[in-house]
């Protein structure tokens, strides 16, 4: 039976795994223009960067939540 390049990755170690899945991600973020944005996720985007222009204090720093979260586990 012949290999896929799937299945080579697939046979790697979880780091090497992860380190080909962040080289691949990296690449399609390099062209933007190909990851349309639905209609319904721009409309809610627009709705939340308003609410934070209205009360940027209301936000919490990525730190604060990230400490929130970790201490959940």
């Amino acid at each position: 039976m012949t290999r896929t390049p799937v299945d080579e990755i697939l046979a790697q170690p979880v780091a090497d795994r992860l380190r080909a899945v962040e080289a691949i991600w990296e690449s399609i973020v390099e062209a933007p223009e190909f990851l349309p944005v639905p209609q319904s996720q721009r409309d809610e985007l627009d709705r939340r960067l308003k609410l934070h222009r209205e009360d940027p204090e209301a936000a919490s720093p990525w730190e604060e939540v990230r400490a929130r979260l970790l201490r959940r586990e």
